[in-house]
Order: structure tokens, then sequence, then C-alpha cells
């Protein structure tokens, strides 16, 4: 019988499992290798060198990809995502195999489908690139670069959620949780997080990088505002100077909170100021990129950077929401009430 035709399947606790949350955090982290190789091709222009999909130049091992930085970077890219897949996939059966907790089960299986719906979109962007969207200059294979670059930031966060959930500090902790302000600008900040990225996104693929080449004035003259504007400009605009003063704002104010709320444990709190860190090298690094027009590595390292602060912002956003998520207040009210062991629980720690 599968564990969700048990009936007390949520009743019953959960158990860390070490082989099973060791082989989660390694996929979380293979994903990144994944955002890597994405970037680097996209950076140089190489996410069309090979015409057909899913085979590069119909074969595993095209002639002379590990030759050429082009074909090396896109061929790279295809193989680490089919590893990807097969990571995903095999952390699927295995979540629904050995867990009996049913929204951890479901999350797997959605990882397991983001990442397959991920490799279509990511075939139609090559598949489609001939065809052309007259209206808005662009091609259908772009918009589908586009919706790749967004749909990849989504899986991170799924696969993070389902490796913090399988670790043994978040199985093992008590029921205390941070106080409901903090959890609240968590989720503000992701979501400003999700949009500036998808601004980003479609900035990259409709090549509306260099259209200021200034930073932080939009023009050399010292202007605020360009003197002009268009659907490149404005795309650019949003993301380098709207998007990005809300996010200098909103993700240190996060940290600050999770810093001053009692019921953050030290990872939490080495997580917030690992965020701050996250965000002044993100800027850093977007200004450098405009400065030194947009070098590959650069705007890679800026795109990767990008990623780990979704990621980092996510994970302790997840952390906070941990009680809920597990419901774990509802579980614990009635020894509270009973004057039971619910006095002793540990707060979230590590």
């Amino acid at each position: 019988m599968s564990p969700s035709a048990t009936p007390s399947s949520s009743r019953r606790p959960a158990v860390h499992r070490p082989a099973l949350a060791w082989f989660a955090a390694i996929g979380g982290a293979w994903v990144f290798v994944l955002v890597l190789l994405g970037a680097f091709t996209t950076s140089i222009g190489a996410g069309m060198v090979f015409k057909g999909w899913p085979l590069s130049d119909g074969s595993l091992n095209p002639t002379g990809w590990l030759a050429d930085i082009n074909k090396f970077a896109e061929h790279s890219h295809r193989l680490s995502a089919a590893l990807m897949s097969t990571i995903t996939i095999a952390l699927a059966a295995w979540v629904w195999r050995a867990e009996v907790r049913a929204w951890l089960r479901r999350l797997a299986v959605f990882a397991a489908a983001l990442v397959l719906v991920q490799a279509v979109v990511g075939g139609l962007r090559v598949l489609l690139e001939p065809k052309q969207v007259e209206m808005i200059s662009t091609s259908v294979g772009r918009l589908f670069a586009m919706l790749h670059a967004c749909l990849a930031q989504i899986y991170v966060c799924t696969l993070l959620a389902i490796a913090l959930s399988l670790s043994r500090p978040w199985v093992e902790a008590g029921a205390n949780a941070v106080g409901r302000g903090v959890r609240r600008l968590g989720v503000v900040c992701c979501v400003l997080l999700l949009m500036q990225l998808a601004v980003a996104a479609v900035m990259r693929h409709s090549f509306a990088w260099h259209t200021i080449l200034t930073f932080p004035a939009a023009t050399p003259q010292g202007d605020w505002l360009p003197p002009a504007w268009s659907f490149p400009v404005a795309i650019q605009f949003a993301h380098t100077r709207v998007m990005a003063g809300l996010l200098a704002l909103a993700l240190p104010a996060f940290a600050v909170a999770v810093w001053r709320d009692p019921a953050a444990g030290r990872g939490m709190r080495f997580s917030a100021g690992l965020l701050v860190a996250l965000v002044v090298a993100q800027i850093t690094l977007g200004a450098l990129a405009i400065w030194q027009l947009r070098p590959p590595g650069l705007t890679t390292a800026h795109v990767v950077v990008g990623a780990c602060t979704l990621a980092t912002a996510f994970g302790l956003t997840w952390w906070a929401h941990r009680a809920d998520i597990e419901n774990l207040s509802a579980l614990a009210a009635p020894e509270r009430s009973a004057g039971g062991p619910a006095a002793c629980v540990q707060p979230l720690a590590t």
C-alpha cells in the first residue's frame, strides 16, 4: 500500500532519512551548475549554436564540441539538464516511497513535472527560433527562452524547499516559529525577486541591456531618467533602477527582521547575513557589467548571484513558515492546554 493510501500517514511523525536528505541536497547544489551553464550560454550568445533538439547536431557527442566554446557551453548545458532531470525524477520517486508527509510527496512530484516542462520549453526555444512575432520584433523561440529563464528560478526554489524539508534540523526542530512580520516580509522579498528575475530574463533575451550604458545615472550628463523611452529602455530601467532599488531596501530590511527575532536560530541569522552580502555583490556585479559593456564572465556571475540571492531569501522564508507548513502549532495546542511537554519545545534551530 502506498503512503498516500495509509489513513494515519498524516498523523505519523516524519523521520529524518540521511541518505534521502543528502541526495536532495546534492540535487539542490547541482541545479546551480545548470544555472551557471545556462547563464554562460546566453551571455556568449550560444543558445542557437545547435539547430536541433534534443540531440546536438543529431548526436549526444557532436563533432568538435569540446574544442569550440559555443558548442561546449550549449552542449554542456544540455547534458547537465539531462542529468538534473534524472536526479529530480529519482528524488520524486524516493520521496514518494519513503515520506509520510503528503504535502512533501506532492511537492516532489511537482518538481519532477516542472523539470520535464522546463526541458520541453528549452527545446521549443531552439525549434521555434525561426518563427518571428512581428508585432514585438522578436522570435517565438526567444519568448520561450524568457519563459525558460523564469521557470528555472521556480525550479531552484522547489528543489531547495524539498532539501530543507528533508534536513535533520527541519525534521527534528520543535514548533516555535518566528514572528508573523518576518514571514510576511520574506514572502514580499521572494515575490519581488521573482519579478526582478523575470524582468531580467525579458531584458536579456530582447537584447535591451545596452540601451542605458551608464549607472547609476541614466545618461552621461548625469540625468536620472532616460531622454527618450521605448520598450527596451523601459525594461532595462525597470531592472537596473526600479526593481533593484526596491530590493536594495527590502532584502536588508528582511535580514534585520530575522536578526531581531528571538526565535530565529543561528542558521537563520547566518543566512540573513549571507543575504545582505549577496545583495551587495549583486549590485556591484550589475554596475560593473554596465560599465564594462556586459563581458560574459561578469554577466554570468550576475545571473548566478541573482539565483543565489533568490535561493537564500526563499530558504529563509520557507524556514520561517516551517510551523505553518508542518502544522506544528495545531499539533502542539492540546499539549499546551494540558500543561504537557509543549512548554519544552525548542525553537527553530540552526
